[in-house]
């Protein structure tokens, strides 16, 4: 038989917090990102995408496999809310695989809108709101699913036990 203190730290458990709260909230502020405007070409020969002309364009409409990578990042807090929910048994910390996957999205996101623009002459593209929202959403994730995982105490090992 389980002990009430068991049974009440069962059911805490099974709570949300503010940190997948913050997750959640960045994942959704991501995915809305995805479809705000990223990118400004000044002129047609920015050749952001082929035909495109100038103006704003998405990161929807700019990255092919890029933007079904960063929506299924801001999928990954919602997984952990219903893991964290249905109270599922875990070999690592809840909170731990959701902020590998926001730093790799940040990864993404920062080297798309900083290190390797889109367009034939990058130097006429510039950045636009939603692009931020995006980086903005990223790093919620990052904090709440790092808050989350960090509350976790781990078992520790004798020396030389993997």
């Amino acid at each position: 038989m389980a002990t009430e203190q068991e049974k009440k730290s069962a059911r805490a458990s099974k709570k949300l917090t503010w940190h997948e709260i913050l997750a959640m909230g960045g994942g959704v502020l991501l995915a809305i990102g995805l479809f705000l405007p990223w990118y400004n070409a000044e002129n047609r020969r920015a050749g952001i995408i082929p035909g495109g002309g100038a103006g704003d364009f998405t990161g929807w409409e700019v990255h092919g496999i890029q933007r079904w990578l960063l929506l299924a990042a801001a999928a990954a807090p919602f997984i952990l809310a219903y893991i964290v929910l249905r109270g599922h048994k875990l070999s690592w910390a809840r909170g731990e695989m959701t902020a590998v996957t926001s730093i790799a999205a940040f990864g993404l996101i920062i080297y798309a809108g900083v290190i390797d623009r889109p367009g034939e002459v990058s130097g006429l593209v510039s950045l636009k709101w939603g692009w931020f929202v995006a980086l903005l959403g990223v790093l919620a994730m990052l904090i709440g699913s790092a808050l989350r995982a960090s509350e976790v105490e781990r078992a520790r090992k004798p020396p030389g036990v993997l």
